[in-house]
Order: structure tokens, then C-alpha cells, then sequence
């Protein structure tokens, strides 16, 4: 630990001393100690290059400085992003890339179609659910990973990769030239009309296109006959804040503060305010979230909860109460770093200490700091956005978890036998409804095909997860054989917290009768 502090104090005092502008701002009685500083890093970096065991060069002796610099700051967010780590970020942060369309993983040690883009060429192409691509551009691809799958598919728009597929039930291989071409992904993801006027929409990211995509998804379904809404912020994990606070002004009224922004350095200390009449004002809405809804997702989730405009169910958010900015570096990669703390209309922080666990109910309600909305009812400050009603379990049925820990670190095998089984029934014609029930012959050839991977499992422990392993099977199932929107479909109607909501939702006409459902709730539980 002294070493690195060593080197975190003499980073900064070059920062300083490189940067000469900052010494005429006030610093002058500290200039001695950043000298100093810069001293001493120089002969420590001396001493490694000349006397440790290993050689290293001076390019890779400045880096790991930095990344310990950095890291000594103890923020998780804060970091030094390599040249491809910045491209994934932007990819994700504009939904936008060059490739083909087709969603690929890996089954059995293949690259395997899971489902294609609307509107893309894999989709034109006619690439199928369950095609293995056993080919890219001649090279093989058994024991790929998904990431070097997805890299050789990529490429520049107008060029072409071309694919030999094996497809269930052609009795040759298949080889097709696909086209690349710009591919936008979906900030949406499942979208459903549930019945009862009770719509179902699912927000993966809070990319460029978050809002747009939102409105005209929800338009759809109000013309569609939706008179309600659960908008499904689950493991969504942020993106950019000006979408967070695009989002939420669509629910919001005029002038209805939705984020303060609060930092150190000139010009970050903001407020974003409502611009815009609400779209949809007579529209129940429930948010769903979990530990894996973070920063834009629980920027919308606050404000909306401190403006008694949405009803909060499922389970405590991430905690993730900071902003950050990407200083792009010479070398083509970024600093991430932390620049301001973010508060909600009511002024509550959501920041979670990170010596708990992520997502984690860690902190008693009894010990936060109570807020009260504009309508009256009591929320929580601290430790992630506190859900108006708790829903979803944490932890798996006794019979389920005994299922996870026979499986130990061998998921992808139950994931690769469940791939193999929706194949098989894909290929019979077994399978013709879309309410298809997963039966005891389908779970015992599933169990075969575990046996053929060499995954020994007590058949009792097995079987007495049958519940579980159903689930997902028929989700499987359901994407092989019908396609993503039959999967999308079948996953609504088996989530236990979708369920809650829709319970709650199902004929309230107005926020506030939501909301006061919400309470009831809560009271009863209590």
C-alpha cells in the first residue's frame, strides 16, 4: 500500500506540474509538495525500470500508474477505458453498429442464431433461431467465443461475411453471403398488450433513440386499446442522463423538477426541469425495478415516485447516485470519471455504500432518511430506489436452490441441453400451439441430454426443481419454435412480479387509486 501511494501522489504532482495553467490559480503554497511529488515518482519509476525483475516498458510503467491513481480513489465508476472499451460503450450508448442483425451466442461450443433483428439483413437473409454457424468466412467457429463470434460478423456496411450454417432439418449445410449494413438496436425490448387494457413494455437501455422508441411504443399500444401501463425498468442499466431526464419528462408536467445535478467543478451544479405537457396524463403506470436498475433508471424511478406520478414496484435499485463524464485520452481510449452526485426532486440521495452488496436490501427502511411526496406518502433516501411495493424474490425456492447448486458452474450446459431439446421439437413438429404445455417426456429428455454433456444431477433434486426447470424450458421452447415474440410472451405471463403489478393495475383508473392501492398493499404485508 505505500508504494501505491507512492505513485498515486507522484501521478498527481505531474498532473500538475504538466499542466502549468493550474499553478496560477491559487496553488502556489501547494507548488512545493507537487514538486516534490513529481520527484518522487520519477525515481521510483526510475528504480522499477532499471531494477525490477521484470522488464517493462515506459508506456505500460505510466499506465499501470494511472490505473492505481485511479483505483486508490475507491470509485467503482471512475476508470481508465481502452480503445475497445470506449467503441462498446458508444455502441451501447447509440444503439447503433455496423454488422448483420443476427443475435448470436453460443450452444454446444457453436456459434448459434438465437433470434435476428427486425428490418436487418440476417432477417432478410432468412437466418433462422437455431441455425449454427459452423463457418465465418471459411474459419471455423467451434469453440469461439461469443465475442469473437460477434467480431468476425461485424464489419463495414455495404461488405458481406459469408455463413455455413447448419439448420435443423436440412440435411446439408447451408451457405449464404449476408450483406453488413448499419444496425440500430432497440432501446425496447418486449412490448405486449396483456389484456384487460393492461399494456407490458420493457426499456433495455437509455441509449440516443430511448425516447422516440418509448413514445411511439406506447402510442401503438394506447391505439391498440392499452389503458394502463407497467413500464419495466428491470436490469437496465443507465446510459446517457439527458434520456433518463427525456424519459421522465414524458410523464411529467411543466415546470416538475426531475434531477439536480451537484459537482465540484465550474458549470456542473444543474437542474433539469420539465419542458413538456405529459403525453399520457390519464395513464396508470407501474415502474418495475431491481438491483440491476441503475443511474438513468433510477433517475426516472425517483422522480416519478417523489411526484406521486407511478407506482414502484419490485425490489431496491442499484444505488448508483453519480455522474460521470468520458475525457477522451491520445490513445484512442477515455478516462471515466465522476464528476457530480445526482438528487432527486425531494433532494434524496440513492448513492449506496459500496461495502454492501450490489442490489442488496442491505439497509433497513427504519434506518434511511424519510421523505414525503407531494401527495403525502413516506419514501426512503439511501441504499437504491426503495420500491413502493416489494416484489420478486431474492433468493430461490429451498427445492430451486438445491437444483442451482448441483449445477455449480455447469449453467451453459443446462442452457446448451435446453437449446438442443427446442431444436429437437422444433425439427418433429411436436410442438404446434403456442400454449404448448412443457411435459414430464420433454423434462426427461432434457435430463438426457444433461447426461450426454456428462453432467451427472440426483434425479430427485432434478425433478424436484421441475417447476423452475419448466419455466425455462418452455421459454426456450417458445423462441425456437415460435419465434422472440412468442419467448417475449411466454416470459411475461410466467413473471411473478409482472403478475403483481398487473394485479395492482387491473381496474384502477387513475394514478391516484394506483397509488392508494399501493399502500393497502403495503399495510396488509405489514
Amino acid at each position: 500500500m505505500r508504494t501505491r501511494a507512492a505513485i498515486v501522489v507522484g501521478v498527481l504532482g505531474t498532473v500538475f506540474v504538466s499542466g502549468g495553467w493550474l499553478l496560477q490559480r491559487g496553488l502556489s503554497a501547494h507548488a512545493a509538495s507537487a514538486v516534490n511529488g513529481s520527484r518522487l515518482f520519477g525515481a521510483v519509476a526510475a528504480r522499477v525500470k532499471q531494477f525490477y525483475v521484470d522488464s517493462i516498458s515506459d508506456a505500460d510503467l505510466y499506465e499501470k500508474a494511472m490505473v492505481g491513481m485511479l483505483q486508490e480513489l475507491h470509485d467503482p465508476h471512475t476508470q481508465y477505458l481502452k480503445p475497445d472499451r470506449v467503441q462498446r460503450l458508444e455502441e451501447r450508448i447509440s444503439g447503433n453498429y455496423a454488422g448483420i442483425g443476427a443475435l448470436i451466442d453460443n450452444r454446444d461450443r457453436w456459434a448459434t442464431v438465437i433470434g435476428t433483428i427486425p428490418g436487418t439483413p440476417a432477417e432478410h437473409m432468412g437466418l433462422r433461431s437455431g441455425d449454427r454457424i459452423v463457418q465465418i468466412d471459411g474459419k471455423s467457429t467451434r469453440g469461439w467465443t461469443t465475442d469473437e463470434s460477434i467480431r468476425a460478423v461485424r464489419g463495414e456496411p455495404g461488405t458481406s461475411v459469408t455463413l455455413v450454417l447448419e439448420r435443423p432439418g436440412s440435411a446439408s449445410p447451408i451457405s449464404i453471403a449476408v450483406p453488413r449494413d448499419e444496425i440500430h438496436r432497440r432501446a425496447v425490448g418486449r412490448a405486449a398488450l396483456m389484456g384487460d387494457g393492461l399494456g407490458y413494455l420493457d426499456l433495455n437501455v437509455f441509449s440516443d433513440s430511448a425516447e422516440v422508441e418509448l413514445s411511439r411504443t406506447i402510442d401503438s399500444l394506447r391505439t391498440a386499446g392499452m389503458r394502463s401501463l407497467i413500464l419495466d425498468l428491470r436490469q437496465n442499466p443507465g446510459g446517457i442522463l439527458a434520456r433518463g431526464v427525456g424519459v421522465a419528462d414524458l410523464f411529467l408536467d411543466p415546470k416538475e423538477l426531475i434531477v439536480s445535478i451537484r459537482g465540484r467543478a465550474p458549470g456542473v451544479n444543474q437542474q433539469f426541469v420539465d419542458q413538456t405537457a405529459q403525453r399520457w396524463p390519464d395513464l396508470p403506470l407501474v415502474l418495475l425495478v431491481d438491483g440491476g436498475s441503475a443511474s438513468a433508471s433510477e433517475i426516472v424511478a425517483g422522480a416519478l415516485q417523489d411526484h406521486d406520478r407511478a407506482l414502484v414496484v419490485g425490489r431496491p435499485t442499484f444505488g448508483k447516485g453519480s455522474a460521470q463524464s468520458l475525457f477522451p485520452t491520445t490513445t484512442g481510449g477515455a478516462l471515466k470519471l465522476t464528476i457530480a452526485r445526482w438528487y432527486t426532486p425531494l433532494g434524496r440521495s440513492i448513492d449506496r455504500p459500496r461495502s454492501t452488496a450490489e442490489g442488496e436490501d442491505s439497509v433497513a427502511s427504519e434506518a434511511r432518511q424519510k421523505y414525503e411526496t407531494t401527495g403525502g406518502r413516506t419514501i426512503y433516501g439511501g441504499g437504491g430506489i426503495t420500491p413502493d411495493v416489494l416484489a420478486g424474490d431474492t433468493v430461490f425456492a429451498p427445492a430451486e436452490q438445491a437444483f442451482e447448486a448441483a449445477l455449480g458452474n455447469r449453467v451453459e450446459d443446462l442452457r446448451d441441453a435446453m437449446t438442443a431439446e427446442a431444436i429437437r421439437l422444433k425439427t418433429s413438429g411436436e410442438v404446434r400451439s403456442r400454449d404448448f404445455v412443457v411435459t414430464q417426456p420433454m423434462r426427461d429428455e432434457l435430463w438426457r441430454g444433461l447426461e450426454r454433456r456428462g453432467l451427472t444431477l440426483d434425479r430427485a433434486t432434478y425433478d424436484g426443481a421441475s417447476r423452475l426447470v419448466s419455466r425455462l424450458l418452455a421459454r426456450e421452447i417458445a423462441r425456437y419454435v415460435f419465434g422472440p415474440a412468442a419467448e417475449a410472451q411466454r416470459a411475461i405471463a410466467d413473471d411473478h412480479v409482472i403478475s403483481v403489478a398487473a394485479e395492482l393495475l387491473r381496474g384502477a383508473t387513475t394514478t391516484g387509486e394506483l397509488l392508494r392501492r399501493g399502500t393497502a398493499r403495503n399495510s396488509v404485508a405489514k
